[in-house]
């Protein structure tokens, strides 16, 4: 008799890749537009884009210098270098374009960065261990 239990289709590296790069762009544009929202900038579209590029050049950046796309979801070699990349070169160009660039902003920026870009890989790491311990 066979099983009814099916595995899932093995993810391909390419698939993970593609899924952690868009994770990562749809939460910096989440990190931009709450920062955006909660001081009541004008122009919300437009103004989460202007608030997030930097961090999104960032976040690129260290997804190349430290050849994320080999283990995308991987927490020291992954998310440890996104966020940090994304949190000093998002700053770097803020101040270079002559964006706000202020202590508070950086501390909120380091943490909630953090939150989201290691800490979805830290939910998936979660649930893979998870999942490897009751057989699946």
């Amino acid at each position: 008799m066979s099983s009814l239990k099916t595995k899932p289709a093995p993810t391909t590296p390419a698939r993970s890749a593609l899924a952690a790069a868009v994770a990562d762009v749809v939460l910096i544009l989440v990190f931009a537009a709450i920062g955006r929202d909660a001081h009541h900038r004008e122009e919300p579209v437009l103004g989460v884009l202007l608030t997030a590029w930097p961090f999104l050049a960032g976040a690129a950046a260290g997804w190349a210098a430290a050849r994320v796309w080999r283990s995308p979801l991987a927490i020291a070699r992954a998310g440890v270098p996104v966020w940090l990349a994304t949190l000093v070169g998002g700053m770097l160009l803020r101040a270079l374009t002559g964006q706000t660039v202020v202590l508070p902003f950086i501390i909120v920026a380091t943490l909630a960065l953090a939150v989201l870009l290691v800490g979805y890989r830290l939910l998936v790491a979660g649930v893979v261990r998870f999942r490897r311990r009751q057989g699946r």
